[in-house]
């Protein structure tokens, strides 16, 4: 007799197997076993060893599934998706990265209400991952049990959404020319995520270090930066921002406001712009600082100082002469120092020189008083016309009576020419 063929044996092994080491319950349910890795060894080889050997088996590519790799944020839903061409009337199972059997077709195998199946067709298994762990990360197995086992896989990359960040290092007021240092810290992110500053629109350097979080899965990182402060920096916001993949272009930053103390500066502002003799006059002392200066002396060069200051800032003249003029000095006074600011006030004369401005109002005002007078004209003699036309009227009408008035006077009969009446109109011509 002959070798015994390979065939009939490998059909007989494949027969006894059963996925991933488990068994199926009276119940449709895979039971997971613990198996050692090398129990499969015989099989594998005897597969390897003979599927290739024939024709037919090289000659069924179709029955070969497909998938693809997959990522997910942490806390979110991953599908993972089986397909095959031919299924030569086989199912598809799904196994996780520990090689426990998920799905087989339809069937759930393992009790986790977090997997779902989605779609289970002969030519397709889908399921779904809620509420994703970075401990689900890993490569997931899709199989199908043809003759031989064909496989495929799919990774999961699980990200890892790293915290707000915090800044520490900002204690108090800093100083005009201070070195500032703040440090910026986000925990959480897998992989690590990057730290930016910015102040203002002025993007800012910092050193970055990466540490790894105690579950090995996350990282730490942490940034510092360091720049000298100027006065325009009070008030400024100091931000840093972490960029990650998981936040998909969503913005997660903190700022940090710093106060800078600067001495003070002050100009001197006259109201009205443009004093004249006689009116009052405000020279107001406006302090810029911080802290803002709550004092102010105001001098005068060439007169015993100081000048007294009657209102808030401002040097008060309640009527202005010619011996007002000279050159003043606002001293703003505050705890960071102090800074002088001059004002040379020339008092002009009373009466102003008449600007092209007030010459053109001038001119209207006379064209305008013009028209008003040929107006009142052309009133007066259309009067006269209409009082001279209406007597000349009444004259007319008194000439065609028997008992027509003299030239001065003219009554008329009101009831129509009736002796005796007594109701009549008296007409004045």
């Amino acid at each position: 007799m002959g070798a015994p063929s390979a065939v009939p044996l490998l059909l007989l092994l494949a027969c006894c197997w059963a996925p991933t080491g488990a068994n199926l319950s009276q119940d449709g349910y895979w039971q997971e076993q613990d198996l050692e890795l090398g129990t499969l060894a015989p099989l594998d080889e005897a597969i390897s060893s003979t599927v290739w050997s024939s024709p037919d088996l090289l000659a069924s590519q179709d029955s070969q599934p497909w998938t693809s790799d997959e990522t997910v944020v942490a806390g979110g839903t991953v599908v993972l998706k089986c397909q095959v061409k031919d299924h030569e009337d086989s199912s598809l199972q799904w196994s996780n990265p520990a090689q426990q059997t998920l799905y087989f077709g339809e069937k759930r195998a393992l009790r986790d209400n977090r997997i779902q199946l989605v779609s289970s067709t002969p030519h397709e298994l889908s399921i779904s991952i809620s509420n994703v762990a970075l401990a689900d990360e890993g490569e997931y197995t899709c199989s199908i049990f043809t003759m031989p086992v064909r496989t495929a896989k799919s990774l999961v990359t699980v990200l890892g959404i790293p915290q707000k960040p915090v800044i520490t290092g900002y204690k108090s007021s800093l100083r005009e020319k201070d070195t500032a240092t703040l440090n910026c810290q986000s925990s959480g992110s897998k992989p690590a995520a990057h730290l930016t500053w910015r102040k203002g629109d002025q993007e800012l350097r910092g050193e970055q270090k990466v540490q790894e979080d105690p579950n090995g899965k996350t990282f730490t990182v942490s940034s510092s930066v360091t720049f000298q402060v100027t006065r325009e920096d009070d008030g400024a916001n100091i931000v840093c921002s972490v960029n990650h993949e998981s936040l998909k272009g969503a913005d997660r930053s903190t700022s940090q406001r710093i106060e800078v103390l600067y001495t003070p500066t002050a100009m001197i502002r006259p109201d009205p712009p443009h004093p004249r003799e006689g009116q009052k006059l405000l020279l107001h002392c406006e302090g810029r600082g911080n802290p803002v200066p709550q004092q102010y002396l105001w001098v005068k060069e060439g007169s015993e100082p100081p000048l007294k200051m009657t209102q808030d800032s401002a040097l008060i003249f309640p009527f202005l002469n010619k011996s007002d003029s000279g050159t003043y000095g606002c001293t703003a006074i505050s705890n960071m120092g102090s800074y002088t600011a001059y004002f040379t006030l020339n008092v002009n004369d009373p009466s102003p020189v008449p600007s092209s401005s007030s010459t053109y109002h001038a001119i209207i005002g006379g064209i305008v008083a013009f028209i008003v007078f040929l107006l009142l004209i052309l009133l007066i003699f259309l009067g006269h016309y209409l009082i001279r036309h209406k007597g000349t009227y009444l004259t007319h009408e008194a000439k065609g009576s028997d008992d027509a008035p003299d030239a001065d006077t003219a009554i008329i009969n009101a009831e129509g020419g009736q002796s005796g009446g007594d109701d009549k109109k008296e007409y004045f011509i």
